[in-house]
């Protein structure tokens, strides 16, 4: 297992690139293969957040509460457009139903708990090693709610995250007035919030970008606009086809997110990773916030990033290369409106919809397929770019010594 040294890793997004780093960390020759740009899918337009205290698994009780006629207007936080109907669809939101009960989600809570307590160093540790984008303490860290009573469904989670073992989960209960004390560019909408300490965020384009050029710094090949066509698994390696050609490796890692399944089925990977996609775009403000603004019950993320914030929010299950969905963008906006002062929703730059890989069980697929020469990293839901560095860091390690970490057992792609 030790003797192999060139690894192709298919996909230059968060995930991926930060597998190849850490494969070149142990001394992997690196190849990432990257349909468009680093960085240009799911990892460039999300929210930046760096928060361990709000990783969860997606399905949960409260998803129930989506009725069908909730989900299929294209104004509600969770949208499934019915275009997108077939089978692969009714199999994913079947599953995504079934796991939203307590105990499954209980145990994905369990499962996730020391991904996230690793989380935040993982970051460091790119740090240290040349990658020079920064991540931001996001202080103040703010989940921003109408009343108390709407805020109680997050007290509880954060609660509930606690007990399963995520110690570090730090949070204050503030009032309205409290809250818009703290922050003035909340309006006098927002009666109750969440205050979370210890969670960080980053700027996702120039992270990415940073990250891209410390794998290229240290001798990985970045080939970008470079489709791949298949994968091969052969008695002496894998054989990576594209356009271009064919390429041989000892190893490779499958990072392509929403479009997982179509390399890694043959290789016994049979879950279905669904695009969940969200929406987002960048407005100018008279006063950026301190730090990242969330409003639970509308889905909406707002992040600081240069001189604008970047709103964020929605989920939205399609086939990921479906058009953008101006309704959609219109939902956010006015989702927002009411809660934000100062903000100049009308003037929007770089709107953007990007596909989210989401199972249906909530868990990501990391680790070793049937062939022991083709490994996958994804699934993440909206927790890529959170967990990104954490997965590249123990996917390499069971690409190159052969054993799964404990910790990655519960993400068995082949479960």
């Amino acid at each position: 297992m030790t003797a192999r040294r060139s690894v192709a890793v298919v996909g230059g997004g968060m995930v991926g690139l930060s597998t190849a780093w850490f494969l070149q960390e142990a001394g992997a020759e690196v190849t990432v293969y990257e349909r468009d740009h680093v960085g240009a899918g799911a990892s460039w337009g999300n929210a930046g957040w760096l928060t361990p205290s709000l990783t969860a698994p997606l399905p949960e009780p409260a998803v129930l509460r989506y009725g069908l006629r909730a989900v299929l207007s294209p104004r509600s936080p969770v949208y499934v457009p019915p275009r997108a109907a077939g089978p692969s669809l009714a199999r994913f939101l079947g599953s995504f139903v079934r796991h939203s009960t307590p105990g499954r989600w209980r145990r994905g809570m369990a499962a996730y708990a020391p991904l996230n307590d690793r989380a935040l160093e993982a970051f460091d540790v790119l740090a240290a090693g040349g990658v020079t984008a920064p991540t931001h303490p996001a202080d103040p860290f703010l989940a921003c709610f109408r009343s108390e009573e709407e805020r109680e469904p997050l007290v509880a989670e954060l609660r509930a995250i606690r007990d399963e073992g995520q110690d570090d989960v730090r949070f204050d209960l503030l009032t309205g007035d409290e809250v818009r004390a703290l922050e003035p560019a909340l309006t006098a909408e927002v009666g109750a919030a969440v205050r979370l300490h210890g969670q960080r965020f980053i700027h996702p384009p120039q992270f990415l970008d940073a990250l891209g050029r410390s794998v290229r710094a240290r001798g990985g090949t970045l080939a970008e606009r470079c489709t791949v066509l298949d994968v091969r698994a052969e008695a002496d390696g894998v054989r990576v086809v594209t356009a271009a050609g064919e390429h041989r490796h000892d190893a490779v890692v499958l990072a392509t997110g929403a479009w997982l399944g179509r390399l890694a089925e043959r290789f016994g990977v049979r879950r279905v990773v669904q695009a969940g996609r969200g929406y987002s775009f960048s407005v100018p403000v008279d006063r950026l916030p301190s730090g990242p603004l969330y409003f639970p019950t509308q889905r909406v993320a707002c992040t600081p990033l240069g001189d604008r914030l970047r709103v964020a929010g929605m989920m939205e299950f399609c086939r990921p290369e479906d058009p953008l969905d101006a309704r959609r963008i219109d939902a956010v906006v006015e989702a927002v409106r009411p809660l934000l002062t100062g903000a100049d929703l009308d003037d929007r730059h770089d709107e953007w919809v990007g596909s989210r890989p989401v199972t249906g069980d909530g868990l990501p697929l990391l680790g070793r397929t049937r062939s022991d020469r083709v490994f996958v990293a994804g699934g993440h839901g909206m927790w890529g770019i959170a967990l990104g560095p954490i997965t590249g860091r123990l996917v390499a390690e069971t690409v190159l010594e052969g054993e799964t970490p404990g910790m990655l057992r519960p993400f068995d792609p082949l479960r």
